[in-house]
């Protein structure tokens, strides 16, 4: 027996919604690009007559009416094993992801370590492959910013620019100073004076930050600032392991230490335990982020929680906005405190 070829069921269209939702075609295309004028009645019956239709947006065709993507990308300006390594990363992703999925807009992950990378994905973006730019974990001296923002291409980043040629930079971030300040006044009531502290690379905001907070709380205290207790790492745990090592080398009497993530302090632990210090015993030990690397850690890890959920949700607010044309400003979210074992 010879079979035919199946029919083939035509998709729905734009037409078919209108007529199911009882609304003019121009009405499901205000709805379809965002709702403008439009009431909620007529919206909800056009998304009613969406979800039976179960009509799809061609957004190549819309593309060419809009002259937009219809995408957003995550651009992290690091070496891929880092985004890996580091669990903020895909947190931060992962939020990101959910806070545009409500918008039906999809995103794609960059990753642009070296300059190379990034010459290409510059020239990728600034083609209008993307509607926006979530910028993350940007350095001094990184062009990306500064050639995204000339070009017209709406950024967000997070965390606080370093770059000064990239202006007015819209960004979203954690208030890292205060988290700093309240990680060390912890360490101080605690009863320790010999603080040394891990910072993060001091060509980011993060890294700057932190140190700031403190050094100010070693002031607050009547304690000494002593440059040969602090030692950079660059947020990795190996980073952790070797700038622990060198404070406790070169000073025996060391006992706490404030360590700028959780992934270094997790490094700074396996050093101490190699070492022979207890912890919290002859050493306490504070982190930042509240990352899976906090708990992780043996023993668990006092640290500072960044609102990772809220950061990304208003990293994907304001990149809407500014791709909608609005002028939009910095966020500074606060942190908190998350007292555990290590200190």
């Amino acid at each position: 027996m010879t079979m035919g070829n199946p029919v083939r069921r035509q998709r729905p269209t734009i037409h078919d919604v209108a007529r199911e939702a009882g609304v003019s075609r121009g009405t499901v295309s205000r709805v379809l690009n965002g709702g403008h004028h439009v009431s909620p009645a007529a919206t909800e019956a056009v998304n009613a007559a969406i979800r039976r239709t179960g009509y799809v947006v061609n957004r190549h065709a819309r593309s060419l009416i809009t002259g937009r993507s219809g995408s957003v990308a995550f651009l992290l300006t690091e070496p891929q094993e880092r985004f890996f390594e580091d669990p903020n990363f895909n947190v931060l992703l992962r939020g990101c992801t959910q806070a545009l999925a409500a918008h039906d807009i999809p995103l794609l992950l960059m990753i642009a370590g070296s300059r190379d990378e990034q010459r290409r994905i510059t020239r990728y973006v600034t083609a209008g492959h993307v509607d926006g730019v979530l910028l993350v974990s940007s350095h001094t001296g990184d062009p990306v910013a500064a050639q995204l923002t000339r070009a017209g291409i709406p950024v967000v980043a997070s965390g606080k620019p370093m770059d000064p040629r990239a202006g007015r930079l819209a960004h979203v971030a954690a208030d890292d100073r205060d988290g700093a300040r309240s990680m060390v006044r912890h360490l101080v009531a605690g009863g320790r004076r010999r603080i040394g502290t891990v910072t993060g690379p001091q060509d980011t905001s993060g890294g700057v930050q932190r140190l700031e907070g403190y050094r100010e709380v070693l002031a607050e205290a009547g304690l000494p600032f002593e440059e040969t207790l602090v030692a950079t790492g660059d947020y990795g745990r190996e980073s952790g392991a070797v700038a622990a090592e060198r404070l406790l080398a070169e000073h025996p009497d060391l006992d706490a230490l404030f360590v700028a993530s959780d992934l270094m302090a997790r490094g700074a632990l396996e050093a101490l335990e190699r070492a022979g210090r207890s912890v919290p015993g002859d050493v306490a030990v504070g982190g930042f982020d509240d990352s899976s690397a906090a708990l992780a850690a043996r023993p668990a890890l006092t640290t500072i929680r960044q609102p990772w959920d809220r950061i990304s949700q208003e990293m994907v607010r304001v990149l809407l906005a500014r791709i909608a044309g609005e002028d939009t400003s910095a966020v500074i979210l606060p942190t908190e405190l998350v007292i555990r074992d290590s200190a």
